[in-house]
């Protein structure tokens, strides 16, 4: 459910606080925990490390992004993948392929020379 269009949008203070004493495009990575902040047109431009619950992943600001959630970008579950004999007879021919391919490449490659 959005947000009341009469309150508008929920900036952190801080976090702006934060960004009035530097220039967009600083490498400098700007701490938060605050995962709900709204992302403003102040932002762009700017590098955010957003806290998942253990560590703080770094968020590059874009245009794209104005209006989103910095928590949308910082993801709190870590997927391994899905398992199972099929999932590992897939990845073995797949990486078999792979390998097949990069062979005929050297070998192409080692005819023109």
């Amino acid at each position: 459910m959005s947000r009341s269009l009469k309150k508008g949008p929920y900036i952190d203070e801080r976090l702006l606080n934060k960004l009035k004493n530097r220039k967009a495009g600083d490498k400098t990575v700007v701490k938060t925990w605050s995962r709900s902040s709204m992302i403003s047109p102040e932002m762009i431009g700017f590098t955010f490390g957003v806290h998942n619950g253990k560590d703080f992943i770094p968020v590059y600001v874009t245009e794209e992004m104005v209006g989103h959630r910095l928590g949308e970008f910082s993801p709190t579950r870590k997927f391994s993948r899905h398992g199972g004999r099929m999932q590992k007879e897939m990845e073995l021919v797949a990486k078999q392929k792979e390998l097949d391919s990069a062979k005929t490449e050297k070998a192409a490659t080692e005819e023109k020379k």
